[in-house]
C-alpha cells in the first residue's frame, strides 16, 4: 500500500510507508536521512512501546511480546540525565513498528540526526515520533543498536 492521507495524519501498511514518511519529514527538517534500520527484538518481535526524551536523545523500545526493554541508538550515554514520556497513537494505541533514519554529515558516515518513525500496528498510522541532533558517530554502529 501507499502512503495514504486521512485528515490531517498519513497511514500506510509497510516498511516501506513508515520510511517514505520518515524521508519525507527529514527533508523538510533539513537534514534528510539517508540511512535507515526497522527495531527487531531478539525474540523476532517487531512490535513495541516507544518511550523517548528529545532533550536528553534517549529512546527506549519495549517488546510487546517478552517485555524486554532496550535503550536504542547511543541512548546508554544519556539515560542518567533523561525523563523519557511513552508515546501514544491518535487512536489510543500504543504498540507500533519502528523505523529509524539517520542524517548523516556530508562527506562521513557519522551521524548528525536522529528520527524514530512509527506505525500503529492498530490503525496504521505512521510519523515521526521522535527527533534530534545526535553525535553518534559511525552511522551502521549506531543503527545497529536501534
Amino acid at each position: 500500500m501507499a502512503l495514504t492521507k486521512k485528515g490531517e495524519f498519513w497511514y500506510g501498511t509497510t516498511s516501506g510507508d513508515t520510511q517514505a514518511e520518515l524521508r519525507s519529514y527529514s527533508v523538510a527538517n533539513r537534514h534528510e536521512a539517508v540511512r535507515f534500520a526497522s527495531s527487531k527484538c531478539d525474540c523476532g518481535c517487531r512490535t513495541f512501546a516507544l518511550q523517548t526524551d528529545e532533550e536528553a536523545g534517549v529512546a527506549i523500545r519495549t517488546c510487546t511480546d517478552c517485555g524486554q526493554e532496550h535503550l536504542m541508538g547511543d541512548s546508554a550515554d544519556y539515560v542518567e540525565k533523561a525523563a523519557p514520556e511513552a508515546h501514544e497513537c491518535v487512536c489510543e494505541n500504543e504498540a507500533f513498528e519502528l523505523m529509524s533514519g539517520v542524517c548523516v554529515y556530508e562527506g562521513t558516515h557519522d551521524v548528525r540526526w536522529y528520527y524514530i518513525a512509527c506505525r500503529c500496528v492498530e490503525c496504521n498510522l505512521v510519523g515521526v515520533f521522535a527527533d534530534w541532533k545526535c553525535e553518534a558517530g559511525d552511522a551502521a554502529a549506531f543503527l545497529a543498536k536501534v
